[in-house]
């Protein structure tokens, strides 16, 4: 059955809107790591790893001044809250500091100085001198991914006329759809109901769902498969108690998975998951691993791998000026952004091929290429048949016309470079000389 295409009439167009409201996103939440979350979550990590514990504290008082400013303090003074005051150097001792914020400080006034856009963190455990820290060299790239991760995670349970990520998803079940109509020939109404969820299939009439899963059978009829069991009909198999959404994703995937291939059978299931996102949003792994799996990857693989393999050599870069001691060591700003970059690099390669599909075995594919050789002789050998008869059919027949015709045939066969088609010339040049040579000793007789 020749299957009839059509352009999907519901596809979303992406607009200026979808990149507006996914551009404002992108800003707001790099604003929302650049100065809070990230200088919040690295403060407690660094404070998990360096505060003082144990006999120390017996020693000293640790306590949390205003804007999230953690330092030591005489342990005489520890009763008295300090979560209001700012820091100062009347109060500290300047042994723990650790100041994760974007305020200018100095010496003369806090005990301790750095700039506006600068981490600082001091403790015996790092040395003598204090780590100073660059946000805006280290961190900025982080709060980029970030931002951009949280974006996309968001625009995807957004509705489609303005999250960039649920229009994309949208259009790649549309786009999966018109794949595997070309790649099995079906009509759009037998795509539908392959890919159609199981609640939704169950509410179908069963006159109509049977009408098409015959067609899906009879067309999945292999000849690799043993005689016993090609000899079974469809209705040996289809009874009308059988339960259609047991009969469709068990038997008929089967014969598909067998048919086609493992990929089609894929690409049916993951057309079903993604229409189950477009009816609830919320099912965002079900839709990201349609457009991730027969589109992202399939595009962009070659070029993650290629940001990776880059993200790696500028970390080697960056250790090789480190030990070069062309980077001090309390200056870390340089070496934290590349284990960022690689870092972030590794993660979308990661992700990438998570979603990849994996090569099909060679047995396999041997397989399938002795199969598609054996319905091509097949082809061949029909055709060989019905122009037998039809030869056979003409040499009776006095018109001049008709026997040249045949005759261009058979000689544009025999020049043919395939060996079948030339073989199949032969025999036919063999059948009308016999037969014409008959009627000669007809005539004469």
């Amino acid at each position: 059955m020749v299957a009839k295409y059509k352009k999907a009439a519901k596809e979303v167009k992406i607009g200026s809107q979808h990149f507006i409201v996914l551009l404002i996103m992108i800003v707001s939440f790099f604003l929302l790591f650049q100065f809070v979350v990230i200088p919040a979550g690295m403060s407690a990590f660094v404070r998990s790893l360096f505060a003082p514990y144990g006999e120390q504290l017996e020693k000293i008082g640790y306590v949390e001044f205003k804007d999230g400013v953690y330092a030591s303090i005489p342990k005489d003074r520890e009763n008295q809250s300090y979560k209001g005051t700012e820091i100062s150097n009347e109060i500290i001792n300047k042994e723990y500091i650790f100041d994760f914020t974007f305020n200018e400080r100095v010496s003369a006034k806090h005990g301790y100085a750095k700039g506006a856009n600068e981490f600082y963190a001091r403790c015996p455990k790092l040395g003598d001198m204090a780590i100073i820290i660059e946000p805006w060299v280290a961190l900025w790239l982080l709060a980029l991914v970030f931002s951009v991760a949280v974006t996309l995670l968001v625009s995807i349970i957004m509705p489609t006329n303005i999250g960039y990520c649920a229009a994309l998803f949208y259009n790649q079940i549309e786009g999966t759809k018109i794949k595997l109509r070309l790649q099995t020939g079906l009509t759009d109404e037998i795509i539908e109901l392959l890919v159609m969820p199981d609640e939704q299939l169950r509410s179908r009439d069963i006159a109509d769902v049977r009408s098409m899963f015959r067609i899906v059978w009879e067309k999945t009829t292999t000849e690799d498969l043993s005689e016993t069991f090609t000899a079974i009909k469809f209705e040996d198999v289809f009874e009308p108690e059988s339960d259609i959404v047991h009969f469709r994703n068990v038997i008929l995937y089967k014969r598909i998975k067998e048919f086609y291939s493992e990929f089609v059978l894929t690409e049916i299931e993951d057309t079903k998951g993604g229409i189950l996102w477009s009816q609830n949003h919320l099912r965002i792994l079900k839709g990201a691993r349609l457009y991730m799996t027969h589109h992202f990857s399939e595009k962009y693989q070659n070029l993650v791998t290629g940001l990776a393999y880059g993200g790696a050599g500028f970390l080697i870069v960056a250790v090789g000026i480190r030990g070069l001691k062309f980077i001090p060591g309390d200056k870390p700003s340089f070496i934290l952004l590349a284990i960022v970059l690689e870092f972030s690099m590794l993660m979308l390669m990661a992700i990438t091929l998570i979603y990849t599909e994996g090569e099909e075995r060679m047995d396999k594919i041997m397989k399938k290429m002795e199969d598609a050789n054996r319905s091509s002789l097949e082809a061949q050998r029909g055709q060989q048949a019905d122009i037998h008869m039809l030869t056979n059919a003409l040499v009776g027949q006095t018109s001049e016309i008709i026997k040249n015709r045949v005759e261009k045939a058979i000689e544009e066969y025999m020049l043919s470079e395939n060996e079948i088609e030339r073989k199949v010339g032969e025999a036919i040049a063999d059948k009308v000389l016999i037969g014409l040579k008959d009627i000669g000793d007809h005539k004469k007789q």
